[in-house]
């Protein structure tokens, strides 16, 4: 707040304000407010242009007055990763909305980055179609999806949002709009109804790091125009602003069941998911909730006592020993035709054993974080057959159990450490954890934290990308007018 009631006592702060209305319209530009911030850096300015061409003219005036922009959706993970060095303009993406696709027969839309991904699902359902994206953030616009590369269960079988990019319309630090991918064929125009929002605060950069795309600006004489869209995906608004992206869309399936076991040790895990992937079930997910357990009574109840004898977990009943309290749950989705899912739950329930479930309905901590505002929230990568060992070392760093969540199936997970932690704890539990992961060629990266943590620990660890990923930024955005220092390594 400091920081926008400053810049309206500097010289031409007010002339800035007044040509962002005149760009905008009066009621989409202003001074920023306390909520306008990204990763608890406060916002001087926020525009919320009403097209592409007028989001050019927002980046081409912040170029010829040096200021930085940092763009923003729905505001859902504007405080993941790493806090921009300034902010000088907030760009609101919430006017750049709309569903574009062929009502019969298309299996691409093109979608506006500031549509809620609810909005798009709604939109595509009319015609009996869905985008293979289950982002776990409510509210998220596609665009903010990308920039964080954010997925949730349908990453197993689909792959990350950026995987299904066909082509994108994005905005150069200079307000140049490109073109790549799919060539247009639809004109960016108003947003149907349904897939209109408000507009309030929305989406901002996630935790996603460039992926390996960055080397195609620097390797190829010519950039193909699919590398270059796929860069940026993850890169947290730092390497362009994002207009419109292109995306795959599949026909919704008809029958969904989730079939679930519960489990007690991350070796289990490790186990159970191999077998489902050795089974040829083409799960469309396979998702791990491993809450931290509840504290057994001190007191022994005897299996005799009235108030468990008639239990139908009972051994009794069961006619097996009893066990402790389960840790978790592994859940398989299964998708398709009605017929065809129902026979491979029958397969998969046979192989995961008696205690096995077969639901019509997710759980309820299914597409979830295991994190909640406040807390450190880590994202761990490693190859499948070493998940347990990273689960274990973060176990152990940890000196307890840590809430983990996500796709076994690919490796991929979350996990939450107390918000109450010290920083210096913090950082010794990272690096322990990345001291495993680093023979695995896993990583281990600091999602959001709150801010003493944030400042004091190294949110990315190793990253072998980075002078490719330095290279980029310098192609892309070679005056750092672009989220700088939301990337790695300060970028």
């Amino acid at each position: 707040m400091a920081a926008a009631a400053r810049s309206t006592d500097r010289p031409g702060a007010l002339e800035i304000t007044r040509k962002l209305a005149e760009i905008c319209g009066p009621p989409f530009a202003r001074f920023a407010g306390p909520a306008d911030e990204v990763a608890g850096r406060t916002a001087r300015w926020v525009a919320v242009p009403g097209g592409p061409h007028a989001a050019a003219e927002v980046l081409r005036l912040a170029a010829a007055h040096d200021l930085t922009v940092v763009p923003r959706g729905a505001g859902t993970k504007i405080d993941w990763g790493a806090a921009p060095a300034q902010v000088d303009i907030m760009l609101d993406t919430g006017r750049l909305a709309g569903v574009w696709h062929e009502p019969q027969g298309s299996s691409v839309a093109e979608i506006g980055a500031g549509t809620p991904l609810r909005a798009v699902q709604a939109t595509l359902e009319r015609t009996g179609r869905r985008l293979p994206v289950d982002a776990p953030s409510p509210g998220a616009t596609l665009g903010g999806v990308l920039a964080a590369d954010e997925a949730g269960p349908l990453r197993h079988r689909h792959g990350s949002p950026c995987a299904q990019l066909v082509g994108v319309r994005y905005l150069d630090a200079d307000g140049e709009l490109v073109s790549v991918g799919v060539p247009g064929t639809v004109q960016f125009g108003q947003a149907a109804p349904s897939a209109r929002r408000g507009g309030g605060p929305a989406a901002g950069p996630g935790g996603g790091v460039a992926p390996g795309g960055a080397s195609a600006v620097l390797g190829a004489a010519e950039v193909p125009g699919l590398d270059v869209a796929r860069l940026l995906c993850g890169s947290q608004g730092g390497l362009g602003v994002l207009v419109s992206a292109t995306m795959r869309v599949q026909a919704v399936p008809a029958g969904r069941v989730w079939v679930s076991r519960p489990v007690w040790t991350p070796l289990e895990v490790h186990d159970l998911v191999r077998a489902v992937l050795a089974a040829r079930l083409d799960p469309a997910a396979i998702e791990l909730d491993l809450p931290v357990p509840v504290p057994l009574p001190r007191r022994r109840i005897p299996p005799s006592h009235p108030s468990v004898a008639g239990r139908p977990d009972h051994p009794a009943v069961t006619g097996r020993p009893a066990r402790p309290a389960a840790a978790g749950n592994l859940v398989v989705l299964l998708e398709g035709g009605p017929a065809d899912v129902a026979e491979r739950a029958d397969r998969l329930a046979a192989l995961l054993g008696p205690e096995s479930v077969v639901n019509h309905v997710a759980p309820e901590w299914w597409g979830r974080y295991p994190f909640a505002p406040g807390d450190t929230a880590l994202r761990i990568e490693v190859p499948i057959n070493d998940l347990h060992a990273a689960v274990y070392a973060l176990r152990d760093a940890a000196g307890t159990p840590v809430p983990v969540r996500g796709s076994a199936g690919i490796g991929a997970v979350h996990a939450a450490l107390p918000g109450s932690l010290p920083p210096e704890r913090v950082a010794s539990i990272l690096a322990a954890v990345r001291g495993v992961l680093l023979a695995r060629q896993g990583r281990c990266v600091v999602v959001s934290a709150p801010p003493p943590v944030r400042r004091a620990v190294d949110l990315w660890g190793e990253l072998p990308i980075l002078p490719r990923l330095r290279n980029a930024k310098a192609h892309l955005d070679p005056h750092h007018r672009l989220a700088p220092g939301r990337l790695p390594g300060g970028l």
